[in-house]
């Protein structure tokens, strides 16, 4: 399963643009972005495939520090490290897409009586 996982580390400086570059450069390989440009905190979210939770939070904790110390960083403490599978992801949002009534005319259900003008409400 695939598994999206964000993770920061809280240093002891403001971490400046080039060194998040570096960083993002080297989470690349693994689909990831970093964060951190003028902050104490760098971060990356990184996709990793395992078969748990907690797998994919050690994988991506490997590869997030393996990535900080190529980009020069100083190794700092985790500060934040969180994971959702594609599954749990693909259901947050369709289940906000129903709620909000987003997407309803991609879903080929415009027009059915779910909201707008046809429920007696605001077009």
């Amino acid at each position: 399963m695939r598994w999206s996982v964000g993770i920061e580390a809280e240093g002891d400086r403001v971490f400046t643009r080039e060194e998040i570059v570096e960083l993002a450069d080297a989470v690349a390989a693994s689909n990831g972005v970093a964060t951190g440009i003028g902050t104490n905190r760098y971060g990356a979210q990184l996709l990793v495939v395992a078969d748990s939770r907690e797998d994919a939070l050690a994988a991506a904790t490997e590869l997030f520090a393996a990535a900080a110390h190529t980009a020069g960083l100083p190794a700092a403490p985790v500060v934040r490290a969180e994971a959702v599978s594609e599954a749990e992801e693909a259901e947050a949002w369709e289940a906000e897409a129903w709620e909000t009534g987003a997407g309803l005319g991609e879903a080929g259900l415009g027009g059915t009586g779910l909201g707008g003008a046809d429920a007696g409400g605001p077009p």
